[in-house]
């Protein structure tokens, strides 16, 4: 397996032995973690498996296509005994519900659409798992993420992973420079996910062939609204579909069921033209549609930016550079206004469709892979 670092004596950039060199692995369960762990052991590292209980799993045994849940906890155990190494479970609930799982709520009912897996990273896997990692005396932490930690001029940087189909640089924009000095990323040169499974048969992992993961480890089947009924009762209180131009349209079942962009599912038929939903109003309980030129937009307020570049943010008037408004969409070419330490504007060359507060925008080099930060999308 080709390590995206600098090597210096031993794959992970030490200049010591591997079985002098200790790594913790938060091993999900799943293939990607699995096959991190297992390499890093089969290379003579002192390794170090954690797995993190992040919520309730009474209710969440019998879910397929999500991390985190009661089986992917016995798969990772089943990985370390397998290869010879320790593994650990961390009772991280608590720290995951305040970190992650009530702002989730909260965002939501805001009528914004968060992307929790961002806060996950940032809050608990590389703060919290980075500080227990520390806590055993580990040199460095590796996970099963699909991005590139390349060591540049100004040190360590941020890189897309080497497949893009598979690259996580969207999830992982909050990873500051001291976190990403402690970080690696085994996976991120792999050219196909198909090679990480071909790795897994090598080691004869009983998750070779497990399914990726899809949902978001909290919420079952992509049902976000259930989600946040049973978190904040009383959430999905009815209310007016409006038109932009005023038109009372109809009624909803709640702001809670709707997202920037829908078409499907408005309960509107009839009308001459589609509609969309282009604002979400939850204090008025209102859904705002409109047709599918009024999502589009060029103007996108960011907070809490994370700034990766050599040069300090607030060095420059602004910046050239690709940003990206969804994990699903490319980066397209734009200008990013810095407007205070941590805040900014970004201007897109090109109008996009769908901007939504609480999702992430994430910025680029141009032309390149390098990730130079993010923020988070807001409504200025």
């Amino acid at each position: 397996m080709a390590l995206d670092t600098d090597v210096t004596t031993n794959s992970l950039g030490f200049a010591k032995p591997p079985a002098e060199t200790r790594v913790v692995v938060a091993m999900s369960g799943g293939v990607d973690s699995s096959v991190v762990a297992a390499e890093l052991a089969a290379e003579g590292y002192d390794v170090v498996g954690v797995t993190l209980q992040l919520y309730d799993h009474g209710a969440a045994l019998a879910k397929k296509g999500a991390c985190c849940a009661g089986r992917d906890i016995h798969d990772a155990r089943r990985v370390a005994e397998a290869m010879g190494f320790p593994h650990y479970v961390l009772d991280y609930e608590n720290a995951f519900r305040a970190a992650v799982i009530d702002e989730f709520a909260d965002s939501y009912l805001g009528g914004a659409t968060p992307v929790p897996c961002i806060r996950c990273n940032e809050r608990v896997k590389f703060r919290d798992l980075l500080e227990t990692a520390r806590d055993l005396d580990a040199d460095c932490m590796a996970t099963g993420h699909y991005i590139r930690r390349e060591t540049g001029a100004a040190g360590p940087e941020l890189h897309m992973a080497a497949d893009p189909a598979r690259d996580q640089s969207y999830f992982l924009f909050s990873t500051t420079a001291e976190q990403l000095a402690y970080l690696r990323f085994p996976l991120g040169g792999l050219a196909t996910k198909a090679e990480t499974r071909a790795l897994a048969a090598k080691h004869g992992l009983a998750v070779a062939d497990k399914p990726d993961s899809q949902d978001i480890c909290f919420v079952p089947n992509g049902d976000y609204a259930s989600v946040i009924e049973k978190l904040r009762p009383g959430a999905g209180e009815p209310g007016e579909i409006v038109h932009l131009d005023g038109r009372v349209l109809g009624a909803h079942r709640g702001v809670i069921h709707y997202t920037i962009g829908q078409r499907r599912g408005l309960g509107i038929g009839g009308l001459s033209e589609p509609l969309y939903v282009v604002k979400l109003d939850p204090e008025a309980r209102r859904v705002i549609v409109g047709p599918k030129e009024a999502l589009a937009t060029r103007t996108v307020p960011v907070k809490e930016i994370n700034w990766l570049g050599d040069s300090p943010l607030d060095s420059r008037a602004q910046w050239h550079l690709s940003a990206r408004i969804r994990s699903t969409r490319p980066p397209r070419e734009a200008i990013l206004r810095p407007t205070g330490p941590t805040t900014g504007e970004v201007e897109l060359i090109v109008a996009e469709e769908g901007v939504s507060p609480g999702q992430a925008c994430v910025f680029y080099e141009t032309d390149g892979t390098r990730v130079l930060g993010g923020g988070w999308i807001h409504r200025g």
